[in-house]
């Protein structure tokens, strides 16, 4: 049930950092539907503080556009599913869930990134077939790995011409 203490803050981030904050008042009505939701919720009940926050801290590891926009689309998946069993007739909560679903197809790349990691997770790497494709991919991967990482050295040394310090 802590869900709903941080989520004015993870929405915020979410529809200012992807662009789909068309105005203030947009923003307003959102705080609004979410402070009825958090009455639904009784998210005021003293276990809400129980652990600290359970999105929020997370976002701050994830640095680069690209790697929020995968955090962020799950996250959202999250509320969504949680928004699922919870009483559509009722107008925030039905508000909510849109604004969710609109920001969800913003981040349908972060999604399928997401599902991508997913995947991976469940390779039986014991499976022998499986071992078989890994070692002719190996290469490639390294290769990939090295293109990655070689550019990551030119912006620093680019960076550090650049910098005064």
């Amino acid at each position: 049930m802590a869900f709903q203490t941080y989520s004015l803050f993870v929405l915020s981030v979410i529809m200012i950092s992807f662009g789909h904050v068309e105005n203030r008042l947009n923003l307003l009505q959102l705080q609004t539907d979410i402070d009825k939701l958090k009455a639904d919720f009784n998210s005021s009940h003293s276990d809400v503080a129980d652990g600290g926050p359970i999105f929020t801290e997370r976002l701050s590891g994830w640095t680069e556009r690209n790697e929020k926009r995968i955090i962020l689309s799950q996250i959202i998946s999250m509320y969504l599913k949680m928004l699922e069993n919870t009483d559509r007739s009722k107008d925030h909560v039905r508000n909510i869930a849109e604004e969710l679903h609109t920001l969800k197809e913003s981040l349908s790349d972060g999604s399928k990134k997401m599902e991508d990691l997913k995947d991976l997770t469940k390779l039986q790497m014991s499976d022998l077939k499986i071992q078989r494709k890994a070692v002719n991919e190996l290469f490639i991967v390294l290769q990939k790995l090295g293109d990655t990482s070689s550019s990551h050295n030119r912006k620093r040394r680019q960076f550090q011409r650049l910098c005064k310090c």
